[in-house]
């Protein structure tokens, strides 16, 4: 047995229901299954309570949440970053659909109808503070 945690957040890939869970509890912080549940109910069709309990309790067996036990409600938290973990999956999106290159993703994502005016000009702002630096 292993005395020190391995940082899980290297290579984790969170299936989009185990993202949906983290979404809520980044967003929120630790939450009781009950209120993650009601989020996630809020977000799509209707998903059994006992689902939810099931996909939260892997998730701390994957290391994913932590589960604080002291109350009588278990009351979890993310165990992983939401900017590591976002990062990892980003990085891997890129590398899998654009070859590697940032560029590339950039430019897909400048040349489609869903960037308004007003995202063009906040990364125009992002940029010049990038070459200031």
């Amino acid at each position: 047995m292993s005395l020190f945690k391995k940082d899980i957040t290297a290579d984790l890939t969170p299936t989009k229901t185990e993202m949906d869970v983290l979404q809520v509890l980044w967003h929120h912080g630790p939450s009781t299954v009950r209120f993650v549940h009601d989020k996630l109910n809020e977000q799509k069709e209707a998903v059994i309570y006992t689902s939810t309990l099931k996909l939260m309790q892997v998730m701390k067996e994957k290391g994913m949440l932590n589960r604080d036990e002291t109350n009588m409600k278990h009351v979890y938290s993310a165990a992983v970053e939401e900017s590591r973990v976002k990062g990892n999956m980003l990085g891997r999106f890129v590398d899998s659909m654009y070859n590697g290159s940032p560029s590339d993703l950039i430019v897909a994502l400048l040349g489609n109808d869903k960037t308004s005016a007003e995202e063009l000009r906040k990364i125009k702002e992002l940029l010049k503070n990038m070459d200031d630096q």
